[in-house]
């Protein structure tokens, strides 16, 4: 007998064997650690693949846990939903969800909105976790403290889920490079039944010093408070010798009014430095770290629960993307994760860097220090949350244009700014940008365009490149210089132009380039010396740039009298040129620099040693200049604030040099970074150097100009608002635009800036396209913004733990 088969039933089975599981062997791993990375790991694989073997280890009891809350974002627990929709539903409705932050600081209470986290008891997390893998079957040993791996490795995977101290990860140091980095401030992890409203950050001085506190409320009457503080106030106050119960009460009485005479609860509470761990690898052979094992994060930005989770779940898909492939699932997991924690420990590093310099902050109004404090990782911008609480930044904005003496309301970037009898339209700068382009040290065409068109793009000041004080401190043949008649007429007719066509100011920087002159083109090999044509050098000390560098001479007296003269000879030049503005250059391992740096400056004269010898040159040179600049006309100072290697300038001497210079007069800092060595190591990114900026501001209490890697109109808002800086300069987004603040001021709607009379009739439409982008944008980022979970339980949470 013939049986048929109808097409959709063939059709049936052909899909369902398609979609069967794509491996039919078992899989074996062991987990070391049953917290909540090495459950969610085990959870995810026993539930798509229920043969698998898991099987956890965990040295503590089923009841044991350490600290109180953990949080999640919004974002994070989407991804929950995503990997194990039954576990997601347990941990959202046994929550407490915030959408407010609230910053308490100087007697005032600032709120904002529209964060959305949640926190809940890591207890309760523990119990959700450890239900949903017995239910799947994994198998879990607690109370099994591992000190020899060797019987646990005969497996497919051996996931290290073991914590900060992880035994893994010092098994097999050699393959995985840990570096740990225990930071200088003590904090202590407690809890209060204070009923707090918001995620509370409570900053609070007494005479022992300044105190932070994170709190945040994960049940109905439970809250984790961390306390943080310095090491010196930590001792101070006696902190360094208290039990846990003597803590507590001390840290009741302390922020008493702010818990409302609420309870301070221990649970092993002790004060501890913050351990920052990077490894070089994850993985050695089978074996991967996840979690704080492999990495952790600061708690001022969120929870190492969340990035250990997270690590679960990348894990599980790098698994999953190749079942015959296993033994590459580390390698793929690393490949695919790395990059996002590496951004998020940057954002946890200057997150935690803020807290612990919290005292150059003291003294803010409380707008800017709680603005200060939202934007302090770079996670949070201007723009950013405008969108989550634009009445907050409403505030923020009035409170700016009141102090910068604007109208109400007026953006940050488009406020005035004056130094000395100069006064600045808005706070946009064209930063410094050698052109290569002169010929014998004359500016040409080329310039009065480069410059021309900056200035018409509507920029409140313009710095010329690093124009020589004298032949001999040319970095190369193209570089521009003051030190002649011709050279001065070359570049009154620029300033002329400028002045004419624009409100815009003009500075003009000087500089010497030291062992870093008679070198090549910026676009052929930088740094690197003449095949022809050297002509000779000379620095601080006898030390060549590279290896193959023509050797410096060191300079003596003579030297440094004529390097004075020809500092002042170019100021005077500059006078006649018509410039506002005149900025010494004492950066990027010129001439000056090289006297600044302890890696530059090998001498053991006066001139050599403590910061202030290193210094000497530079403020005789400064002195010299201010003497025949007029008084009503600023000065500034370019300075490098690190050379990016250890041994370097440190932060102390950069604050003692810029305090230096202020004394001697100097109206504003300019501050970069690096280029003293070629060896240095940065460390690159968005707005890379505004921290060095912000400290030399609020620390030597001076002006300042920050640049290096500020690419948006955002960013630039961001910085002032939160007075980092006075000024903002961009250097290659004004390369690409020329007009960038012109396109700024469109795309705030800010109709009083300044436009060429010839470019007028194109303001309104520039203003009425902005305003349709600007729609687009904002109604695509609050799309884009995860949604806030709903609990699938119609009555209130209840508590787990």
């Amino acid at each position: 007998m013939v049986k048929f088969f109808c097409p959709t039933k063939i059709c049936f089975i052909l899909k369902t064997i398609l979609w069967m599981p794509r491996d039919a062997n078992r899989v074996k791993a062991n987990i070391i650690g049953g917290g909540p990375a090495g459950l969610y790991f085990a959870i995810l694989v026993k539930k798509q693949h229920p043969d698998d073997r898991i099987t956890v280890y965990e040295r503590n009891r089923i009841d044991d846990t350490f600290g109180f809350g953990v949080v999640f974002s919004n974002e994070t627990l989407g991804f929950f939903r995503d990997a194990d929709g039954e576990s997601y539903d347990e941990i959202i409705n046994h929550f407490a969800y915030w959408d407010e932050i609230d910053t308490r600081y100087d007697g005032a209470v600032i709120r904002s909105s529209g964060h959305g986290f949640c926190g809940m008891s890591r207890m309760g997390l523990l119990q959700i976790l450890q239900r949903r893998a017995q239910d799947l079957g994994v198998e879990i040993h607690y109370e099994t403290d591992i000190t020899d791996l060797t019987p646990y490795l005969e497996a497919d995977l051996v996931i290290a889920a073991d914590g900060v101290n992880s035994l893994v990860r010092d098994t097999y140091a050699a393959s995985f490079k840990p570096a740990i980095d225990y930071r200088p401030n003590r904090f202590v992890w407690l809890g209060t039944k204070a009923p707090l409203e918001a995620f509370t950050f409570i900053f609070k001085e007494d005479r022992h010093g300044i105190w932070n506190v994170h709190a945040y409320r994960y049940q109905d009457d439970l809250a984790t408070l961390i306390i943080e503080t310095t090491e010196d106030t930590w001792a101070a106050a006696g902190m360094d010798r208290a039990s846990e119960a003597e803590t507590a009460a001390f840290m009741a009485e302390l922020f008493a009014d702010e818990l409302g005479g609420a309870e301070v609860l221990t649970n092993r509470s002790t004060w501890r430095a913050f351990p920052n761990i990077h490894c070089d690898s994850w993985v050695h052979e089978n074996v991967v770290l996840i979690g704080d094992a492999a990495h952790t994060a600061h708690f001022s930005i969120g929870s190492g629960t969340k990035l250990a989770m997270e690590d679960a779940i990348a894990l599980f898909q790098a698994c999953e993307a190749d079942r015959d492939d296993l033994a590459g699932a580390p390698g793929r997991y690393e490949a695919a994760r790395r990059e996002e924690v590496e951004r998020i420990q940057h954002a946890a590093n200057t997150s935690l860097t803020w807290f612990e310099t919290v005292a150059r902050f003291w003294g803010m109004h409380p707008i800017q220090f709680n603005f200060s404090m939202l934007t302090r990782s770079k996670q949070i911008t201007y723009e950013n949350l405008s969108l989550r609480d634009p009445g907050l930044v409403d505030d923020m904005r009035e409170w700016f244009a009141a102090q910068a003496g604007a109208r109400p309301g007026t953006v940050p970037m488009f406020t005035p700014f004056k130094l000395r009898g100069m006064a600045l339209e808005n706070r946009v700068v064209v930063s410094p940008m050698c052109q290569y382009s002169a010929v014998d040290g004359v500016p040409n065409d080329w310039h009065m365009v480069h410059l021309g068109s900056r200035c018409l793009g509507g920029a409140g000041l313009i710095f010329t490149e690093m124009t020589v004080v004298d032949e001999l401190g040319r970095i190369s043949t193209g570089c521009t210089g003051i030190y002649t008649e011709v050279q001065c007429q070359a570049w009154r007719r620029i300033v002329d132009f400028v002045h004419a066509n624009s409100p815009a100011k003009i500075c003009l920087q000087l500089g010497h380039a030291g062992r870093k002159g008679s070198t090549q083109l910026g676009w052929e090999n930088p740094d690197h010396p003449l095949a022809s044509g050297n002509w000779p050098i000379m620095a601080a000390s006898p030390l060549p740039y590279f290896p193959d560098s023509a050797v410096p001479r060191q300079m003596d007296r003579g030297d440094m009298d004529d390097l004075v003269a020809a500092h002042v000879r170019a100021a005077e030049y500059g006078l006649a040129a018509g410039f506002d503005m005149l900025e010494i250059h004492m950066a990027h391992g010129y001439l000056l620099a090289g006297f600044i740096s302890p890696l530059t400056n090998q001498r053991d004269d006066e001139y050599g040693g403590s910061i202030r010898n290193r210094m000497a040159l530079p403020l005789r040179v400064f002195d010299a200049v201010r003497a025949v600049w007029p008084e009503d006309r600023p000065m500034s100072v370019r300075l490098s604030a690190t050379d990016w290697r250890i041994g370097g300038l440190d932060a102390a001497d950069l604050v003692a040099a810029a305090v230096m210079l202020k004394d001697a007069g100097c109206d504003l800092i300019d501050v970069s970074a690096g280029q003293t060595v070629p060896d240095q190591e940065p460390v690159y990114g968005r707005m890379f150097q505004t921290p060095f900026s912000d400290q030399i501001r609020n620390e030597a209490r001076i002006p300042t100009m920050a640049v290096g890697n500020i690419t948006s109109a955002d960013q630039v808002n961001t910085i002032l608002a939160a007075g980092r800086a006075d000024l903002v300069a961009l250097a290659r987004p004004h390369l690409a635009d020329p007009h960038f603040t012109l396109d700024a001021a469109a795309r705030y709607d800010y109709t009083r800036q300044s436009w060429p009379q010839p470019y007028a009739a194109a303001q309104p439409q520039a203003h009425a396209v902005a305003s349709r982008q600007r729609e687009d944008i904002e109604e695509l980022r609050r799309n884009a913004r995860p949604a806030k979970p709903r609990p699938t339980e119609p009555s209130e949470p209840t508590n787990l733990a």
